[in-house]
């Protein structure tokens, strides 16, 4: 189906609400899935800057130019108007650390509280549940939430409730004799509705940016510049002229 453009979404809901055929009061949807007619290159905008704080690291380092921007990206994009971050891998990591840290405290109570002889079946499977925990939350975190930075969904109304999400990814790439090290990022967008069953868009888009453009000699991170690059890039996967 076509994708979702900017103007449509401002266009459609001028046609809501309509007047029910017995003449009585059109219905209207609970306040947060009523989208208000609104641009979304408004929403994607660059907060002002006076409404944040400075952000400064050290510039040697790419892992924490990397965080930095991680951070300042999931600011930005779970604003009220935009997307509500959804937290299920963080949730499930937080689920598994938990629980293996009470199996290793009972284990460790009941050992000192029994006999060794009469507690090492006890034991021998509180050892293991906590090995096997662990093991899960590394391999959730490999395999399963990988580089996801940011996942955020939005509920509209367009004549339907229409959900939309968003997958973020984030990598650094290494620095080149021609090139400093950069910040890449990954985006999927689904649009759907009936619950997801109907498919009406999605789209893909993949940049690059050297941590040069983003940061100052000093380690300041330009927030408006890097607003700015991820609200046009989000901005182009969700109109589907990123492929």
């Amino acid at each position: 189906m076509a994708p979702r453009t900017r103007k449509a979404a401002a266009s459609s809901s001028q046609d809501y609400p309509h007047p029910q055929s017995d003449g009585s009061p059109p219905e209207v949807p609970p306040k947060d899935q009523t989208s208000a007619v609104v641009d979304v290159d408004a929403l994607l905008a660059p907060v002002p800057g006076e409404e944040r704080e400075e952000v400064k690291v050290n510039n040697a380092s790419v892992t924490d130019m990397k965080h930095a921007c991680d951070d300042a990206l999931k600011r930005f994009l779970s604003r009220p108007d935009l997307f509500k971050q959804i937290h299920t891998h963080t949730d499930v990591r937080l689920a598994l650390g938990w629980l293996s840290v009470l199996i290793a405290g009972a284990t460790g109570l009941y050992g000192w509280k029994v006999p060794f002889e009469q507690s090492k079946p006890a034991v021998w499977a509180g050892v293991i549940a906590y090995v096997v925990l662990t093991i899960a939350q590394t391999l959730y975190s490999y395999f399963i939430e990988g580089d996801i930075v940011f996942v955020g969904k939005r509920k509209t109304f367009d004549k339907r409730i229409v959900t939309e999400r968003i997958t973020i990814t984030s990598r650094p790439t290494p620095s080149t004799p021609q090139t400093p090290p950069g910040y890449a990022l990954a985006l999927t967008y689904v649009r759907s509705a009936a619950g997801g069953k109907t498919l009406l868009g999605k789209g893909r888009a993949q940049e690059e940016r050297p941590f040069t453009a983003f940061f100052d000699e000093r380690g300041v991170l330009d927030q408006d510049a890097f607003e700015r690059w991820v609200g046009d890039v989000v901005g182009r996967v969700m109109d589907g002229k990123a492929q």
